[in-house]
Parts: C-alpha cells; structure tokens; sequence
C-alpha cells in the first residue's frame, strides 16, 4: 500500500518511506550441525534515532545495563558514522553498499521530479544488491527479523523477499508503540506484517516487548545449535512517538528540569571525561535558534521535561528487552557463541508534530493527546523536539537530517566470539562497514557475489591484525539529498543545507575540532580543493544526480505532498459537499414538518 502524506510532512521531520524490490536470490543447502556450532549466531540490533552518548556507556542519562555489559565485553568504536537519514542508513547497514548503489539515494518525500527514474533514484534496492539476509541464508543460516523495516512495501519488497525466513515487520516509518495504529496522517492504519501478509498483532503491547518476544519464538523455532541464525531486531526506540511505560518513565524524575543547556553542557564534559572527544577540544553550546529554558513558562518546563523522563524511560524499556533476549540465549546455552551488533540509524530527531497545523483535528480523531498527565503513556504522542535532539547531539552539532556530526556520529558496539573485551577503537568505520564485518566473522563464502561492497570488514581492527580499517587518505562519501560530506580520515569536508545550512562546504580536522567549530578551507586550500575532487569522484562512481536549480527541501516536500494529497483532498472536498446538502435537505425538511 502507498502511503498518502500530507503538508504536515516538513514538521515531522523529513519521516523517511522508501521502496524497493528484488527477488531473492538462489539459496545454498543449510549446513550441518556439526559445520553450524562453528560459526556464530549473530543479533544486529538497531535504535532508532539514537544520538552518540544515548547509551549509558558512552555517557548517557538513561539506565542501560545490558547494553554497557555488551560494551564492557566487547568493543565500542567511538569513531562510527552513518548516513543522516533513516532508509538511506538502513540499505547500506544491510548491504554494505553505498545507498545510491544500493538504490535508496534518499526519500520519496524531498525527491525532486527531475531525479526521478534516475539509477539509484528509484528508492528500490536495483538488481544484484543483496541482503546480508541473502548472504548468510545462502551460507546456511537462519534468518530472523522483528522491527521496523521501511524498506519498502507490497509483494517481494518486504523482508521475506530479501533473504529472512521469518519476519513481523512495521513497512512504515513508525507507529504507536501500544495498539497497532498509526501515529501521523500520512498512514490509515499501522502496516504490520508477518512473512509478508499481514499481521494480526494484540489489542495491547508494548512495542520494544513485543519485538523481542516474536524474536524468541523465532529462534526456538528450530534447538539450539542445530543451525546457527542471523536476527535483525530494529526497534522502535527512540523514534516518535517517544512512549515508555510510566513506572519506568517516573524513574527519571527531576533529572532534566534544569533544562537542555544544561544537558548539553553535562554531556559536553562527560564527552572529554570518557575520552569520546579530546580534553582540550572546543565545545559549543546550544544553537542559536534553541529557546531558553528560563523564559519557558512553569507548564512547558514540566511538559519539556517530562519528555526527555519518558525518553530516557523509553531507553530503559528498550535495554531491558534487550535483557530478555540475552537471558534466552543464555538458558539456550547460545549466549556465549553470539555476536552482538548496536547502533542507531541516524541522529536524534528534532521533529515536533504536535504543533503542526490541523495536528489537533487529527490526534482528536486517533485518540491521541499532548499534555503533562499521561505524557508517554497509551494515548500520548510525545516527542523532545529541536532544542533537546540539539542538547544529546552533544558533543556535535545538530542532529537527524544534517551531515554535521550530530546527524553522522552514533554509538557501535560489537561483542561475542572473536571480539576481545575492554576495547575503544577510535579508527574511523562506516555504517557500509558493518555487512563484510558479519561476513567475516560468519565465513560466508558461498552464494552469488552480488554488486561488490563499499564497506570494509572491521575484524582485521577487532582482532589487532590492522589499526585503521582505511588509509588516511582514502576517502569515503556520504550524500542525502545535497546534505553531503567526505572522509580522509580524521579530515572532513562538508556541505549543510538550508534551513539550518547554507550549502557551502567547509573543512574542519575532527582529531582537534569534533565540534566543527574552525572552518579550514581557506587556510588549507590546497587540501580544500582535493578533497573537492575526492567528493566530485565519489559523485560520478555511485550516481548522485545534480538537485535542480533553487531546490529546497522545503519547497519540495510541500510540492511533493501535495500531488500525493490530490485524492484525499477530492474525497474530503465530496464528504464536505454530501454534508452540507445533507444538512441543507435536513433543514429543509425540518421547515417543512413545523408548517405541517
């Protein structure tokens, strides 16, 4: 089903719906038993606009236990990037390619007419791109998946046509985490589904819970060790609708009423105190466009407030199913042969749909509220918005949507067999990096090749065997819509676009400067102008297609919405027409029975 979207788009955030559509590809004979206790299980679990120090062992205010003992005993890269927005981060996290090779450049919803059918462009993974679903299923494995997907949508394009044996997926870009509806106008329904038909989930749930319980009927679906299995759980966590459970949310009171400067000045230092950023680096406050906190009235102190307390509760929830799951492979006696992956897709999001126009009509109507009593709770649709995504995006600048660091750079953790503990790898790794990483540790040989990868295994760095995964001077590109930027090394070119950029690009040496505070481009021009040229060479190898000229996503997205909106405005516009002659016949009639 083709979701119908609205003007409300631009204020919640650039949600991000892609499709795609490939057949799966021919399947090798599951391997032995015996072959199979060899090689690991391996779970990727993937957050939902985390930002870098979400997570209680990178500095985070929520309580995440289980998630720092996979810390603990495995390796945390402090020098991880993604791509800024969700569906582009998805296709390369599953394929290790680049996302306009893999067919997902951006999102349908800021797509401009003129890149439209386009290579890459066509928001589908293209022909030859394969899963790493594909590639260990052809190796013998079982493969499992509970989470949002929104990675495309009808027969062929969901899960089970890309590789995994059992899936229940969410082919949205969110929804309520406690009944099965949707959480913005542009869905009728919340589209879950079940290896790929539709799925008939409970009246009440909560959906971090709920994952992880389908999850675990999955994997006892077949003894332990008989086969070793790949899982892919992708949580809704923390994406709008922010919601937890109240008991869990009340454990965070008071903790943010002093206000997100504060938050972000506290992250800033706790950043230097764990090493995440140089003791000398230069720091930055909140931006300029963020309110202060003093001038906010009593009410909205405890309504802002209260949404980071059920944030951080929404954290705790998450971690805690986590928990589940590893208690089940530990009484499976599987624990200790499985590898974990953690990250996040993207940044934290600054979206605030509450206030958007007519928002009140439509919550009204889905049973939705925004208010201090309940907040997070069924019912709720809560969110942080702009000023505290800028206060965890600390120590970096901005958030989701932006090539600034606090839209690339989010927590990895890696940890189970092969993976020594206690380690912090602050080489640069790419979010493409992380399919031939599972590769490696899975031996996955067999099968059709595919199109060739962009990313590099990190086993080599895991295991001491190399100190960086690239060259210094090897670059490596990331590009969303214009919003761009190129790695060598701890060397950064980057382009923001408006609103928040202006689409100049800039140089900033993030060894000394991970704030981007100092522009270097006119001091180092010689290296400015390589690194041009670096950028332009990654353009012309993946297929990046030029934006027409005055394009803004803003105008965009309203054009784009519109066009989509043309049917539900014509049924709208014949519903009011049907009441209004209703109501005029109704009185009409009512005139004529009080003559009568």
């Amino acid at each position: 089903m083709r979701r119908t979207l609205g003007h409300r788009l631009a204020a919640l955030g650039l949600a991000c719906l892609v499709g795609l559509g490939q057949a799966p590809i021919a399947l090798a004979q599951a391997a032995t038993p015996a072959v199979a206790a060899k090689r690991p299980n391996i779970v990727v679990i993937l957050v939902d606009d985390a930002a870098l120090m979400d997570f209680g062992a990178f500095g985070g205010e929520a309580r995440t236990p289980n998630i720092d003992r996979l810390a603990r005993s495995g390796a945390m890269f402090t020098s991880y990037r993604t791509s800024p927005l969700c569906s582009p981060s998805r296709s390369m996290l599953l394929t290790g390619v680049d996302n306009h090779r893999a067919g997902v450049a951006t999102i349908e919803e800021i797509l401009p007419p003129s890149q439209k059918g386009k290579h890459g462009y066509n928001l589908h993974f293209e022909p030859g791109v394969l899963t790493i679903a594909d590639r260990l299923k052809a190796n013998g494995y079982r493969t499992l998946m509970a989470g949002k997907w929104h990675l495309g949508h009808g027969e062929g394009d969901l899960p089970n046509g890309h590789g995994f044996d059992r899936s229940l997926a969410l082919d949205a870009s969110g929804a309520d985490n406690w009944q099965p509806k949707p959480y913005m106008p542009y869905y009728t329904e919340a589209p879950w589904f079940e290896d790929g038909k539709p799925a008939k989930l409970p009246k009440n749930f909560y959906s971090s819970d709920l994952l992880v319980d389908r999850l675990k009927g999955y994997i006892d679906e077949k003894p332990a060790g008989a086969q070793p299995f790949f899982a892919y759980l992708a949580f809704q966590a923390v994406h709008i609708p922010v919601q937890a459970p109240k008991e869990v949310s009340d454990r965070y009171q008071g903790r943010f009423d002093a206000g997100w400067a504060a938050v972000r000045a506290a992250r800033n230092e706790r950043a230097k105190a764990l090493g995440l950023i140089p003791a000398d680096a230069p720091t930055v406050g909140m931006p300029d466009f963020a309110r202060d906190w003093n001038k906010l009235t009593p009410e909205e102190k405890a309504i802002y407030a209260r949404a980071m307390e059920v944030y951080s509760g929404m954290l705790e929830s998450m971690d805690a199913s986590i928990g589940r799951l590893m208690q089940h492979l530990q009484a499976r006696g599987e624990l200790d042969n499985t590898l974990f992956v953690v990250t996040s897709d993207n940044g934290p999001e600054f979206s605030d749909p509450v206030h958007a126009p007519g928002m009140d009509i439509w919550m009204a109507l889905h049973g939705y509220a925004w208010k201090l009593k309940g907040q997070g709770e069924k019912g709720s649709l809560n969110f942080i918005g702009r000023d505290w995504a800028a206060a965890l995006a600390a120590p970096s600048r901005l958030f989701k949507f932006y090539t600034t660091e606090g839209g690339l750079r989010v927590p990895l953790i890696l940890s189970g067999p092969g993976v020594a503990p206690g380690q912090r790898i602050a080489a640069p790794a790419f979010v493409t990096d992380i399919t031939p990483t599972l590769v490696d540790f899975a031996g996955a040989t067999a099968g059709p090749a595919g199109v060739s990868l962009d990313g590099r295994s990190l086993k080599p760095v895991l295991t001491g065997q190399a100190k960086t995964v690239r060259g210094a001077d090897e670059p490596v590109g990331i590009e969303v819509s214009g919003n761009a930027a190129l790695f060598r090394g701890h060397l950064k070119l980057t382009r923001v676009m408006p609103p928040l950029g202006d689409g100049q690009w800039r140089l900033f040496d993030l060894e000394t400067d991970p704030a981007e505070t100092k522009d270097l481009a006119k001091d180092r021009p010689e290296l400015f102008q390589a690194m041009l040229k670096d950028y332009e060479a990654y353009e012309a190898r993946v297929g990046v297609a030029k934006l027409p000229p005055g394009y803004t996503t803003q105008q965009q997205l309203m054009s784009n919405a519109l066009d989509r909106q043309k049917g539900s405005i014509a049924v709208l516009a014949g519903g009011a027409l049907v009441l209004v002659v209703g109501g005029v016949g109704f009185l009409i009639w009512r005139r004529r029975k009080a003559r009568a």
